[in-house]
């Protein structure tokens, strides 16, 4: 046979499942797209087209829905780790599940009572992040034995409008970018981590518990940090996060910058006093860089594309 059967998977790609949680006249609303890829000895269906080794990807996708209502969804993390064992302890065959989900946010509307709640201001007051734009995601792999569980979010876009530099960079003859000693620093964040929980028998972290302060945990680095580059403050970003999670061991940044230029308004007779910029959507500076705990060996991908 001239050739041979590399790495293979197969499975239900955007299962778009909904779960309503009714608690009396309060509901919970979890919105996850779910995609399942399962591999193992699938020779014979590359080779001769016996299905006698597949489980068939519509069953997949009736699986995802079976456990919504069955197991319910109290996390992303947990309803991939239930798919990904029931794959491969159900199925001989077999024996790798990986399962990616992205989860979609819901916030509820307040009503306009007395009920009503208003949150203040803190001590930070040039940091913002714009709501209802980001994804959560994870991506959970099991081989019958080990557990990796990747989570994470991306489109989480943050803004600080001072308190970041940009100067004494390396010039060459075809340097023109003009030295910037207050400018807004803007980013679309996307980043996953990796927990360092891999076997049934350690205790698993509380994956709701861990989103919410990781993601604070980095606002409040983006926020804090006097930052004289991006770099400088995705490498703090991280570490606030190692440093005050001890369920995480690895993190991955992938931020482009998101270039704010002063408009000239001399024209005009006008003085632009950092307060008048354009925003240019392209080209951007994109940095990326992993951040991890001291004696840990990466296991993120560098290219997160497709995580």
């Amino acid at each position: 046979m001239p050739t041979i059967l590399g790495q293979n998977q197969y499975g239900k790609a955007e299962n778009r499942v909904v779960k309503i949680t009714r608690d009396g006249d309060t509901h919970h609303i979890k919105d996850l797209n779910v995609s399942v890829a399962l591999s193992g000895d699938m020779d014979d269906v590359h080779y001769s087209g016996s299905n006698a080794n597949v489980l068939p990807t519509d069953t997949t996708k009736n699986t995802v829905f079976a456990f919504a209502k069955e197991h319910g969804i109290e996390s992303a993390e947990q309803f991939g780790i239930h798919l990904a064992r029931h794959f491969v302890t159900s199925q001989e065959p077999i024996k790798v599940a990986r399962i990616r989900i992205e989860e979609y946010a819901w916030e509820r509307i307040a009503t306009s009572d007395g009920n009503s709640q208003f949150i203040g201001s803190d001590e930070v007051k040039h940091s913002f992040v714009r709501k209802n734009q980001e994804i959560r995601t994870t991506q959970i792999t099991f081989d019958g034995d080990k557990w990796q569980v990747i989570s994470g979010l991306k489109d989480l876009t943050v803004l600080n409008s001072t308190n970041s530099e940009f100067w004494g960079y390396v010039k060459d003859k075809y340097t023109t970018l003009k030295e910037a000693y207050d400018r807004i620093l803007a980013t679309d964040v996307s980043a996953r981590w990796r927990y360092n929980w891999t076997e049934d028998e350690q205790r698993m972290p509380n994956w709701e518990k861990s989103y919410e302060q990781a993601r604070k945990h980095m606002l409040q680095a983006f926020a804090e940090t006097y930052s004289l580059s991006l770099q400088q403050t995705l490498y703090q970003m991280g570490s606030r996060i190692i440093n005050s999670r001890s369920e995480i061991d690895e993190i991955r940044f992938s931020l482009p910058n998101n270039h704010h230029f002063l408009v000239d308004l001399e024209p005009f007779g006008l003085k632009n006093d950092n307060e008048v910029y354009f925003a240019a959507d392209r080209p951007y500076g994109l940095i990326e860089a992993t951040v991890l705990r001291d004696g840990v060996e990466p296991q993120i991908p560098v290219d997160m594309t497709n995580l």
